[in-house]
């Protein structure tokens, strides 16, 4: 299948110009993923889980996860990160495999995984009714017990950013972020092409009754940065070892405080589903 009949042609064309594969290992990159590792191993209790990993781009996760000794099977709508992927999962002893698709429709039976990581596509679809299809199919892959580890970006994160570094007085900014603030939808202006396609930006309440609307038992959410980078010099105290150890622990001591999550551009949120609620 065509990944334009897939997903949106501007997300298409945004990851087309846009490295996925070297953003996580540059800037604020390299820290979101080992920090999204960490936030993973939080719920991997055995060394052999099923799981899929839905919006994974270009495998990066996907090969951490499968070097570990799970099977692991990435579901991606974006023809240049399948490539990327499958090549990545060629060179490894334990492949992870391969597909071209999305959340909405996952080609895979009732009850196979014990863990789902929903990474880009709660962001990517901005109608409720495709993030609730894309819930009810990642509930319906599910085994039992097994959980749902979904990521949003924040409704504030725009808004903030504009008033750390002066975008927020720029017209066609800020009314992008008073979208935002209202209707979580986040659509970028013409005169900023360089910021992320349409998506959707999530309160974290909102995020969270998702998931409950659809049966599942929530577990906790997580602030992926936190508060620690409103510190004005957070890249460069990232690399420093005294100052980095300072800001990991700020961030570890505040992930779960509902109160200070809108501050982090991205949450991270763990669902279950139990037993009970199997129809």
């Amino acid at each position: 299948m065509n990944s334009k009949q897939l997903i949106s042609r501007d997300i298409e064309i945004f990851y087309d110009k846009a490295s996925e594969e070297t953003r996580l290992d540059k800037g604020m990159g390299v820290f979101e993923f080992e920090r999204i590792k960490s936030l993973i191993e939080k719920y991997i209790f055995t060394s052999s889980l099923t799981i899929i990993d839905v919006g994974g781009g270009t495998g990066k996760y996907s090969e951490w996860l499968a070097k570990k000794g799970h099977k692991v099977h990435l579901v991606e709508p974006v023809s240049k990160h399948i490539k990327i992927a499958e090549n990545r999962a060629n060179k490894l002893k334990n492949k992870f495999s391969v597909h071209m698709g999305e959340s909405r429709k996952l080609e895979f039976p009732n009850n196979y995984a014990d863990l789902i990581i929903l990474h880009g596509p709660l962001y990517h679809l901005q109608e409720k009714e495709d993030r609730y299809s894309a819930i009810c199919e990642a509930k319906r892959v599910l085994k039992n017990n097994g959980i749902i580890l979904g990521f949003a970006i924040n409704y504030t994160a725009s808004t903030l950013v504009g008033l750390l570094n002066g975008l927020i007085h720029k017209k066609s900014f800020f009314e992008m972020c008073k979208e935002e603030l209202i209707t979580g939808k986040h659509s970028p202006p013409n005169d900023f092409p360089w910021l992320l396609a349409e998506a959707y930006y999530h309160k974290p309440e909102q995020f969270k009754d998702e998931f409950i609307n659809q049966g599942l038992t929530y577990l906790n959410t997580y602030a992926v940065e936190g508060i620690a980078w409103l510190d004005k010099d957070f890249f460069a105290n990232m690399l420093d070892s005294k100052k980095q150890k300072i800001l990991i622990e700020l961030i570890q001591i505040t992930e779960n405080d509902s109160y200070l999550l809108p501050f982090s551009p991205h949450m991270m949120i763990a669902v279950q589903k139990r037993y009970n609620y199997e129809k």
